[in-house]
């Protein structure tokens, strides 16, 4: 046994839930320890890799890419595929997810997009007599959401005339960002068939805020913003840091130690050359997402938990969530020139909630505003145009190319599920996770509206050259796998995270929640995550 670390307060996973729990409860006066699978990046060195990426990787929104996987902290590689998750079932290509292992996690490369879930959201059950209610409310998570987007930095419209969004006590930390030529004319063109554009909240900077500046319209935020505007994890690593969190990389969790209460005692982790370490605490948080909790609990089974840990109830790994997406391309018949400003500014709202999602789910629609460049180059080289005819046609292409997406809600399904894959392996032995993935007929139902909905978008915008998605493609908001209710017989956590089966062991991350809306789930997760940790300071502070 190697080198031992004892704290207050142990975070597995440095992402921007385990960066929100470790910032909050180091600067509350507990001594806690974070640690991460993956390595410490420094944004420079990514803004490089990015630049340096061939130009099909670029045309193929490789966004992981320029975070390299380690072997011992494998994460999902595009281009090539690597297998990792493995994935099977009738939507397998609904979950190929594009994570990363590293100190501050996924959203080193995000869209930003800062949602509220709707009340109906999150009482599903209650509202519309399907699927599963989230463990909390609306009302008591509205507090956690503004708290939330003060930590981020949101920035979104306060006008309460817009179609389905979040109540709100308070207005948004920032006015929105303005929109550039695309967004601007996307809301004109659609509002003539009735769909109302609503400005999506971003985790960006609209003006100078908490140290960082103000967004410039890089428009690079996927896969990296090169200037920090945008919101990462990192940024509250950091903080936590500056307040006395001990941050380790490439620190594998693999297994825990628990008493004759069932509580962990200690947990264990590799370094890269597969040394073990021994780490106790009062409290430990898993804050990984919800790929890498439910395979952490389910690889440390032991003695007295023999299915897993915090899996008495047989749920850890099931109803895995992500919204399964539709992705609409195509040439417009007037320049749009999409790519000024941030990437995802724009969504139509109509459809988000409504008496239909009794019988199939709700969606959302919008307008990818990412640069058409790489795209339109790369295909004009296919069309073998050379000399002034090749910058003519890439001008055009980058000028006219557009992309609509649909996301739909879908139902927690037990049989959605992860387990530990019995053929590979990383480099230190631990499985891979496999995902048995079906979105089920309430998508299905929805899906032939969305194609419907997006070809009226289309031909509004006098299309050629339509190319729409046969399948189901993944958005990386991964939900379900650790889910969250009152009865421990069917859920893993209670209503402030706390699992189940181990008084001392939470779980931040969105894995918790247990019914997916149509809207992005960062903001969510890390309200979540503030939740628990107002537990957990009771827990410490005062138990």
């Amino acid at each position: 046994m190697s080198e031992q670390y004892s704290a207050d307060v142990v975070v597995v996973g440095g992402g921007i839930c385990g960066g929100t729990v470790a910032k909050e409860l180091a600067e509350a006066g507990l001594s806690v320890l974070v640690l991460d699978a993956g390595p410490r990046w420094e944004r420079g060195e990514v803004v490089e890799n990015w630049r340096n990426l061939p130009p099909v990787n670029k045309s193929e929104s490789d966004y992981a890419t320029p975070y390299p996987a380690e072997p011992w902290a494998v994460h999902p590689q595009l281009y090539p595929y690597n297998n990792y998750p493995e994935v099977s079932g009738p939507d397998a290509s609904a979950f190929r997810q594009g994570m990363i292992k590293g100190v501050g996690g996924t959203t080193w490369h995000w869209a930003a997009s800062c949602w509220r879930f709707l009340p109906a959201d999150m009482q599903l059950q209650t509202t519309y007599g399907v699927g599963r209610d989230w463990v909390v409310t609306y009302d008591e998570m509205e507090d956690y959401y503004y708290r939330a987007e003060v930590l981020i930095g949101v920035n979104g419209p306060n006008d309460t005339s817009l179609k389905y969004v979040a109540p709100r006590k308070k207005p948004f930390p920032m006015e929105p960002m303005p929109y550039g030529p695309a967004d601007r004319r996307f809301t004109e063109v659609v509002a003539t068939a009735g769909y109302e554009n609503t400005p999506v909240p971003q985790g960006r900077n609209s003006r100078p805020y908490d140290g960082r500046p103000q967004c410039c319209g890089n428009n690079n935020c996927m896969p990296i913003c090169p200037i920090g505007a945008m919101f990462n994890g990192i940024h509250s690593i950091i903080k936590a840091e500056k307040a006395g969190a001990k941050v380790l990389p490439n620190a594998v969790v693999y297994k825990f130690d628990t008493d004759e209460n069932n509580n962990i005692t200690a947990l264990y982790y590799y370094d890269p050359d597969k040394n073990s370490h021994r780490v106790t605490a009062r409290t430990f948080v898993l804050a990984g997402n919800g790929i890498e909790t439910p395979k952490l609990l389910l690889m440390a089974a032991n003695d007295r938990n023999p299915n897993g840990i915090a899996n008495s109830s047989g749920m850890v790994g099931r109803n895995m969530m992500d919204h399964p997406g539709i992705l609409m391309s195509f040439q417009s018949a007037e320049p749009i020139w999409t790519g000024g400003g941030s990437v995802q500014m724009s969504s139509i709202t109509n459809y988000r909630d409504g008496d239909f999602r009794r019988e199939h789910s709700a969606i959302q629609i919008g307008m990818n505003n990412t640069s058409q460049n790489h795209k339109a180059g790369v295909k004009a080289l296919q069309m073998g145009l050379v000399g002034k005819k090749l910058d003519e046609e890439i001008r055009r292409r980058a000028a006219c190319g557009m992309d609509i997406y649909v996301n739909h809600d879908i139902l927690a399904n037990p049989d959605n599920r992860l387990t530990l894959s019995t053929v590979h392996k990383d480099k230190l032995g631990i499985p891979y996770p496999h995902v048995t993935y079906d979105v089920g007929d309430y998508v299905r139902k929805a899906a032939v509206s969305s194609r419907e909905h997006l070809m009226t978008i289309a031909k509004l915008f006098g299309a050629t050259e339509i190319e729409m998605t046969p399948y189901f493609n993944p958005n990386n908001h991964i939900m379900g796998g650790t889910i969250g209710g009152h009865d421990p017989k069917d859920s893993v956590v209670d209503k402030w995270m706390r699992t189940h089966d181990h008084q001392n062991l939470y779980i931040a991350s969105g894995g918790v929640m247990a019914a997916a809306g149509t809207v992005n789930s960062t903001l969510s997760m890390v309200a979540l995550s503030l939740r628990a940790t107002d537990s957990i300071k009771r827990d410490l502070q005062h138990g």
